[in-house]
């Protein structure tokens, strides 16, 4: 894997044409109008993108077919909001060995609105088996990892809350951030109980929204329009499925695996980021997926934000664009660490712009930490 290392590189990034609350716009329409964007944004056209990778309802041949172009390679991975993620390394595979030469990874949901929306009866291992005990959703699935770290690490609702508000200080400088105003530790505690230990401002947002990342190899790259930003190690990890039958709360062993991989190829260690984009559906992602990456010992995730590291002005910038809690959730949030990753190495953020950023981690979870993505970026070969 060593020698895939900058083999490829991003070259456009872009949300649709707006997020948040978008009731008259469809699930493939955040798809087209976040493709057309992040291919303008390369200064590309959609007639050179001949291959497609995307996960949920859509498929990679729905896509092809509505943009009016026949790929050369597709990819349909989904093992929940990391899928987006793993499919960098999948396309930069692709890519090398010259399967295609323009790559676009989609991604497009109503998660607030469900226009063209398909729901159907979870039958599931886990709605058959952990649903009718009490499982009722995510918040029910990641309390109990949660509470389990709390009992193991001595973690409390207030360590929980500052994730939560450190994020908003972030949010307040992104223009395209759904919530802005200021938040305190106390206003996080005493909001809505949804399901023990989160309230309502401690789980992320639920918004309709659409993202697409583009990539091509290095040698093309320098003819596009913006700043490379390569693919300088990649990872993916697998564990379980079921919350109930992962080997040991409340730490992510497919995070550890696809961190490991990641940090092999790029040939970096853990603490050699200047700048960290995390998937946040709960406060407690964050936290928990710094211990399972080895950027800190178990237990101490939560220091990086109550001490200020992970703040504006702070040591380690973490989820610099506002995150799923405050910029915008639309359920699978996997592609949005990623744009935003690309325009802090291209110095594109303005206020909330790192100084001298020049290596971004990126590291998700799909499920309920059942799978994990990590990506190494840099904007230097």
């Amino acid at each position: 894997m060593k020698g895939l290392s900058n083999s490829v590189c991003i070259v456009g990034v872009d949300e649709s044409d707006a997020i948040g609350v978008l009731p008259n716009t469809s699930q493939l329409a955040l798809h087209l109008e976040a493709i057309s964007n992040a291919v303008r944004d390369a200064g590309l056209k959609v007639s050179d993108v001949d291959g497609i990778f995307t996960a949920g309802q859509h498929s990679p041949a729905l896509l092809g077919e509505a943009l009016g172009i026949t790929p050369r390679y597709v990819d349909g991975t989904s093992v929940g909001g990391c899928s987006f993620m793993i499919m960098v390394e999948h396309a930069m595979l692709a890519l090398y060995h010259g399967l295609c030469d323009v790559a676009v990874i989609s991604h497009g949901e109503s998660g607030r609105s469900g226009v063209g929306v398909t729901r159907g009866r979870d039958a599931s291992l886990s709605g058959q088996f952990e649903t009718p005990f009490g499982f009722g959703g995510a918040p029910t699935y990641f309390g109990l990892i949660t509470t389990r770290h709390m009992h193991d690490y001595g973690t409390t609702l207030e360590q929980w809350a500052q994730v939560a508000v450190s994020t908003r200080a972030w949010a307040g400088l992104n223009p395209k951030a759904m919530y802005r105003d200021p938040l305190t530790v106390e206003e996080v505690l005493n909001s809505r109980p949804i399901c023990y230990p989160f309230n309502v401002l401690n789980i992320c947002l639920v918004t309709d929204a659409g993202g697409a990342v583009v990539l091509t190899r290095a040698d093309r790259a320098k003819d596009c329009a913006k700043k490379p930003v390569y693919v300088r190690g990649t990872g993916e990890g697998t564990e379980h499925v079921m919350v109930t039958q992962m080997k040991g709360l409340p730490l992510s062993e497919a995070t550890r695996i696809s961190g490991k991989r990641a940090f092999e190829m790029a040939g970096v260690e853990p603490g050699d980021f200047d700048h960290v984009m995390l998937y946040d559906a709960f406060s407690s992602g964050p936290p928990i997926m710094l211990e399972s990456l080895g950027m800190c010992e178990p237990g101490e995730g939560v220091t990086f934000f109550e001490e200020g590291r992970s703040t504006p002005g702070g040591s380690l910038p973490i989820n610099t664009n506002g995150g799923g809690l405050s910029y915008t959730h639309s359920g699978m949030y996997g592609i949005f660490p990623i744009l935003e990753a690309t325009r802090q190495l291209r110095g594109e953020c303005g206020a909330r712009q790192v100084p001298n950023a020049s290596l971004s981690l990126v590291n998700g979870m799909g499920g309920m930490l059942s799978a994990a993505g990590t990506l190494v970026l840099s904007n230097v070969a």
